[in-house]
């Protein structure tokens, strides 16, 4: 269980959560203005294969997967198309390819039985998808601008722990209490300020705390009130 920050905002007055969360996305959205979706794409369908390539490797890899992929299959029918075996060598790159590849060709094979080879914006209808869980899923709708709910990665996670914005360990309590804090039109953006913050500031072992315009309202600061 992660250390719980919540109690040590109150105990240094830094407000409470729903109080702090408008400063923190202010200030997040000046420091990281370029902060966005790493994966590359152009379309619905590449959007989805993309984030479902990620589980367990970096984005850097996706890309370079998916810059070779997305020539060879452009429609939901090219990906059942090949023998399994075929897009397994093509996504071998991103690790498990074999579970990722029966995924793949089961979310297409539904799309093109149930929605007419769109992609869904509905949460409930991604979650139908094989292979697509409440993280994949939250990415794609609120990449297609129908935000349902928040993403909770790692970094997310890991950020909102430190700042005292979550005293869970579990993505789905995690997510449940960051959606009474954080105004539904910031649900797309609230994850990608993390993100980035979390990259180039806010590192998992060796944050940089005086360097960071969240000092003064995070709990887990070691560089004190500004």
């Amino acid at each position: 269980m992660a250390r719980s920050y919540v109690a040590e905002a109150r105990r240094r007055g830094l407000g409470r959560r729903r109080e702090r969360i408008a400063p923190i996305l202010d200030r997040l959205a000046v420091e990281h203005a370029d902060a966005r979706i790493a994966l590359r794409f152009r379309t619905d369908v590449e959007l989805l294969v993309s984030v479902m390539l990620s589980a367990q490797t970096t984005d850097v890899t996706v890309n370079r997967v998916t810059a070779r992929l997305f020539r060879k299959y452009r429609r939901p029918e090219d990906y059942l198309a090949v023998p399994r075996e075929e897009l397994e060598r093509d996504i071998f790159e991103t690790g498990f390819y074999r579970q990722k590849a029966k995924a793949i060709r089961g979310t297409m094979r539904l799309l093109l039985e149930e929605f007419d080879g769109r992609v869904p914006r509905g949460l409930d209808e991604l979650l139908r998808l094989p292979g697509v869980a409440r993280k994949t899923a939250n990415v794609v709708a609120a990449e297609l601008g129908a935000p349902q709910g928040i993403v909770v990665d790692t970094h997310v996670r890991r950020l909102s722990q430190r700042l005292g914005l979550t005293r869970e360990d579990d993505p789905v309590k995690i997510e449940r209490d960051l959606l009474r804090v954080v105004p539904g039109a910031d649900w797309h953006r609230f994850p990608h300020l993390l993100i980035w913050h979390g990259r180039r500031v806010c590192d998992a072992r060796r944050p940089r705390c005086e360097e960071c315009v969240l000092a003064d309202l995070c709990p887990s600061s070691r560089a004190g009130p500004s």
